[in-house]
């Protein structure tokens, strides 16, 4: 595995850590924060294979269009398309005062960026 990809990979579980411990908590919820990670870590799963597999990928926040880059080396994961859709308006839209994300919408953050990050893990045989 290349270094580079390596880096993209300790990024997006960095991201993922602290997706995770930010929905165990109870007392005041940061449900925004744990789907910005949440998106974060599958926005760089998804540059983590695209790096590996040597193509060029832009500097955006739209998962569904890195889903679609990758579709030539991981055609299977056009299934990922809509978790892509879905973690996107993550990436900007909620770390602005006007938007809020709701605990339902952490949740299913946290189920769509599981599903990007198991196929890439392995993909790249992590």
């Amino acid at each position: 595995m290349k270094a580079s990809t390596r880096e993209w990979i300790k990024k997006a579980e960095s991201d993922w850590l602290v997706a995770v411990s930010l929905t165990r908590r109870r007392k005041i919820p940061v449900h925004d924060h744990a789907c910005f990670h949440f998106q974060q870590s599958a926005e760089k799963y998804l540059k983590a294979r695209l790096e590996e597999a040597n193509l060029h990928f832009p500097k955006t926040h739209d998962l569904e269009e890195l889903v679609r880059l990758c579709l030539g080396i991981e055609p299977l994961w056009s299934a990922l398309s809509s978790a892509g859709k879905r973690l996107t308006k993550f990436g900007v839209r909620f770390r602005y005062p006007g938007n809020e994300a709701t605990a339902a919408e952490m949740k299913t953050s946290h189920q769509d960026a599981k599903a990007i990050r198991a196929e890439a893990r392995a993909a790249l045989g992590l």
